[in-house]
């Protein structure tokens, strides 16, 4: 009786934080709304509109466009924000993971309730029910940062690609479409991104605005310090392809210097392989057939 009642608690629990996390969640941004208002009001004009021969495929693009909006960090949680980092920015990827969080804490509750494995101990099933709670989060953390890797790797091969655009006639928005264009093979976490910037300001968006919300939405220095360059040269109107070439030798200095890093640190991670893994193999071969010899040659004299 005792454990049914802990398990309807734990449900009911969990059952309360997903409600609670879907109602939190319904919001509607200001770019959606926004947008709402100029595909309904293209919809009212239809006829006027269709005079021009474009306006059905206009109304379209705003349509795409408000549903791959995305939310500005401001209005994110902690676990919205990890997703989003993750590249996980639907409106269900919320929703989801928690279910896949109260799944994995539900399973694991119930495997160490039942017999199969072991004897039934409500305390050990609290603590994986615990630990099954925690491990989506631990992944979903791994795959951030893996992300973040990805985009930082591409971001050297971004910048030269910027540099050649600008300096070839394209405005910094059309290089943007361009170098997201290029590197969608190559890196598509890094193009995805770029995409976005490119959809936020079809939407009406503040160049500034669209650049910062990139570096919130990936979390990354390297990133920063590039949106903090480009929204500097935006606003004083100094010269984009010098900045960026600039702003180029310096990510491949801190590349160099990472590697350095990088460097330095590997005899550091090596102390624990060699102590616990490979010097005991070194003894056994070099001192083990003089020990085993020496064992022959005492035990018989000790007997005498």
């Amino acid at each position: 009786m005792i454990l049914l009642l802990a398990f309807l608690a734990f449900l009911f629990a969990s059952l309360i934080v997903t409600a609670g996390a879907l109602v939190l969640s319904g919001g509607e941004t200001a770019i959606e709304r926004r947008l709402g208002e100029l595909v309904g009001s293209g919809e009212e004009k239809g006829p006027v509109v269709s005079e021009a021969g474009f306006g059905r495929s206009v109304v379209d693009t705003l349509k795409k466009v408000g549903a791959a909006a995305p939310k500005p960090a401001s209005e994110m949680g902690k676990l919205q924000q990890k997703l989003v980092t993750a590249g996980y920015r639907g409106a269900e990827a919320l929703p989801v993971f928690l279910g896949i969080r109260l799944a994995c804490a539900i399973t694991l509750f119930l495997l160490m309730m039942s017999p199969l494995l072991t004897r039934p101990n409500l305390l050990m099933a609290l603590g994986f029910c615990a630990l099954g709670y925690l491990l989506p989060a631990m992944a979903l953390g791994r795959m951030a940062k893996r992300r973040q890797h990805r985009i930082r790797l591409g971001l050297p091969d971004a910048l030269d690609l910027l540099v050649v655009s600008v300096e070839a006639g394209l405005g910094l928005d059309q290089a943007i479409q361009r170098v997201s264009d290029e590197l969608r093979f190559a890196h598509p976490d890094l193009a995805d991104e770029l995409r976005l910037i490119n959809l936020e300001l079809r939407a009406g968006k503040a160049r500034s605005d669209a650049l910062r919300n990139l570096a919130e939405r990936t979390q990354l220095d390297d990133l920063s310090s590039l949106v903090a360059m480009l929204v500097q040269t935006d606003k004083f109107g100094t010269s984009v392809a010098q900045s960026l070439r600039v702003h180029s030798e310096t990510m491949r200095t801190k590349r160099r210097q990472r590697a350095e890093e990088a460097a330095a640190k590997t005899g550091v991670k090596m102390v624990f392989p060699l102590v616990f893994c490979i010097f005991p193999a070194i003894f056994v071969v070099t001192i083990g057939p003089a020990a085993i010899r020496f064992v022959q040659v005492l035990v018989p004299m000790a007997t005498k």
